[in-house]
């Protein structure tokens, strides 16, 4: 019989971002992202098949770069901050490629399956390479006609 080692792994929220981006009126992208998140996973030794992924972002730290759509977020017409303060995601299986779990918003849970790129593990050492000098940007505008 097979004893596995369980294996803990906490985010690294210095080299951690989580981000959105959504259609404005069909027309524009919205991008933002949560200053306020943690996750853990865990694993049976290194093997990330079948890991066990909990996550969670505080819905107050919505931030758009837009103060005002900030607040509109935050109220009872989107999240509701008040009564339903965190956005939470607690996984059911993960093949290597694709994660299934609950991901629940205002209270209410449904199961979500999402794409998943596993790029590997690293240990760096002074004097390695760890940021590309290729930097990929996207551009999404949209323009209000002026009378």
């Amino acid at each position: 019989m097979e004893t596995f080692v369980k294996t803990r792994w906490a985010i690294d929220p210095t080299h951690s971002e989580i981000a959105f981006k959504v259609k404005h009126m069909m027309i524009s992208t919205v991008t933002g992202h949560f200053e306020n998140f943690d996750a853990a996973v865990e694993t049976e030794g290194e093997d990330f098949r079948n890991a066990r992924v909990n996550f969670t972002a505080q819905i107050d730290s919505i931030n758009t770069k837009s103060r005002d759509r900030n607040r509109h977020l935050k109220s009872e017409d989107f999240f509701n901050a008040k009564a339903y303060p965190d956005l939470t995601f607690k996984s059911q299986s993960f093949d290597g490629e694709r994660l299934t779990g609950d991901l629940t918003i205002r209270g209410i849970s449904k199961e979500v399956t999402l794409n998943v790129n596993l790029n590997g593990m690293a240990v760096t050492e002074a004097g390695s390479i760890v940021v590309s000098d290729k930097v990929k940007l996207a551009v999404d505008v949209q323009f209000i006609r002026q009378e």
